[in-house]
This record gives C-alpha cells, structure tokens and sequence, in this order.
C-alpha cells in the first residue's frame, strides 16, 4: 500500500456461484504520469504560459498607448500656454509702455507749463533750466522706449559697473518736488564712499522712481507721512531700502504682490513691481518686501561689482 507519488487503486466485486462463493479483487497502481502524460502537461504549460505572454504584451501596449495619448495632451497643452503667454507678454508689454511713459511724459508737460508761466512774467533768465529738465525728461523717455523694446530680444546690452548714489540722487531730484507738494519728507541716507553694482543706470532708476512713486501715492493725505531711502553695503552686496509710514500691504496680496496687473489702486495698472522684479533680477539682484508694524518697506539686494584694477574708493 502506497508508494510514494502514486496511487493505489482498487476494485472488490463478490461473484454469484450455486457451488461456492467466490470474492474477485483487482487493484492497480496509478502514477502522475497516467493521471497526466507528459506531453499533455507540456501542452498545457506552454498554453497557460503562452496565454499569460499575450495578457501581458497586450497590458503593456495598453500603457504605451496611455502614456503616447497623454504626451500628446501635454503637448497639446503647452503648446496652448505658449500661446497664452506670448500673447499676455504682448499686453504686458504695451500697458508697461504705457505705464512707464506716463511720468516722464508728465514732468514733460509740467516743465513745459512752467516755462510758459515764467515767458509770461517776462523771466527769461529762469528759462534755461526748464529747458535742461525737459530735455532730460525727453531722453529719459527715449531711454525708458529703448529698454522695453529690448525686453522682447533674445539678447541683452551688456551691464556696466554704475553708482548707486547716483541713481538715488537722480529719483530724488525728480520727485522732490513732488514730495513738496505733498508735503512728505523724502530723507536719503547713504553713504559717502561710492557703491557701485554691475546693472543699467537708467532700469535701477525706474525701479527706485517706481518704489518711491509708490509710497509717496500710498500716504495721500496722512499728517505723518515720510519716505526714508537708505543704501548701505556688505561685503559681497550693495542693500538698497525704501519705507513709508503709509498703510502697508495688504496679506491677501502678498503671496502675489509681484505678479503683474496686481494692484490695489483704482487707477493702477498693477505692472510697476512686477516690471521692477524683472528689471533687478536682469542685474543678478532679489526685491523682496520685508513686513513690518507700520507702513511698507521694500529691500532690493545687488551684488557689488568687482573694484577696477588700481581704483580705490572714494
């Protein structure tokens, strides 16, 4: 009874006999082999393989498919938000012209306005100055043209090496007056040794011109209105910082204060700060805003160029 990987069969049938009884008994042992031939379970191997193979390769094209169709969207896709910002660049663009233009074009009008009242009074003497500021406004616009039409070019001007306090002096005899009007005191603390950064004079002028305007709007009307303007320097960097007493940012703004056409001025074009971000992050810097209890503060950081061979500070 019972070998190992086999089994035992057998068959008991009693026989009928008028003389004497008789038992027949039949066994048979039964291997793997005649339960399944060989050649059977090959067969049946090879076509269970043979199936999981096809269920497989045809798993596999499935994916391929899957991921063919969905290269084609996202193809599809970018292909639409190149569209998209080609044509927000384009009005980007032309509402920076705009928007830049505007305040060389306005001392423009006011100097020209002023030169008019003083041939009335009959000063002509006075006459030469509001000549020279005009004409200064004019290139300035020139200039402002120049840069907005180069930010559609794949190459830029190479940067120079430029004084900061320069920069800060010229925005400060532009909006001086201004400032006066309003009564705001617009204090500039820098130092007397000469900062320079590696950056374009007249883009860092309408960044300042920019942040400055901008405080000045923001404190219409308040009794402690200021602007206080500092630039210092580190070891490897010139910091320029400008803050108001005016009434802040609001929180909801700030994760997209930068963005273009943001704005919380009814008459704003929501691209000053934007076009700034662009203008300093062309010359290596970083503008953040730095939050604070009162008024806003706006901090631009520049690397500071490399000291001319023999040139020592002044």
């Amino acid at each position: 009874y019972g070998v190992p990987n086999e089994i035992e069969g057998q068959f008991v049938q009693p026989l009928a006999s008028s003389s004497q009884p008789l038992g027949m008994e039949a066994a048979v042992q039964l291997g793997l082999s005649d339960l399944l031939p060989f050649w059977q379970a090959f067969g049946v191997i090879v076509l269970v393989c043979f199936g999981y193979a096809t269920m497989l390769m045809g798993l596999r094209q499935r994916a391929r498919l899957r991921v063919a169709e969905r290269e084609a969207e996202l193809r599809r896709v970018e292909a639409q938000l190149a569209h998209a910002m080609r044509v927000n660049s384009l009005g980007e663009m032309a509402s920076g012209m705009a928007h830049e233009l505007t305040q060389p074009l306005t001392a423009i009008l006011a100097q020209l306005q002023a030169g008019q009242r003083l041939l009335a009074r009959g000063e002509t003497d006075r006459l030469a100055s509001v000549i020279a500021d005009t004409i200064d406004q004019s290139r300035r616009g020139a200039a402002i043209l120049e840069r907005l039409r180069n930010w559609s070019r794949p190459q830029r001007g190479r940067l120079v090496a430029i004084d900061l306090r320069d920069v800060l002096q010229n925005v400060r005899a532009i909006l001086g007056p201004e400032a006066e009007r309003k009564n705001i005191p617009l204090n500039l603390d820098m130092s007397a040794k000469r900062i320079r950064v590696l950056a374009d004079q007249v883009e860092m002028e309408q960044v300042i011109h920019n942040l400055v305007r901008n405080a000045l709007e923001a404190q219409d009307g308040l009794t402690d209105a200021k602007v206080d303007i500092a630039l210092k320097q580190t070891n490897t960097e010139a910091v320029i910082e400008i803050s108001d007493n005016g009434p802040g940012i609001d929180n909801n703004i700030l994760p997209v204060l930068f963005s273009p056409f943001t704005t919380t001025r009814a008459d704003g074009t929501g691209l000053g700060l934007a076009l700034s971000q662009r203008l300093v992050e062309r010359a290596g810097g970083e503008i953040t805003y730095v939050p604070g209890r009162l008024g806003a503060t706006f901090r631009i950081v520049l690397p500071l160029a490399e000291p001319l061979e023999g040139e020592t500070a002044q």
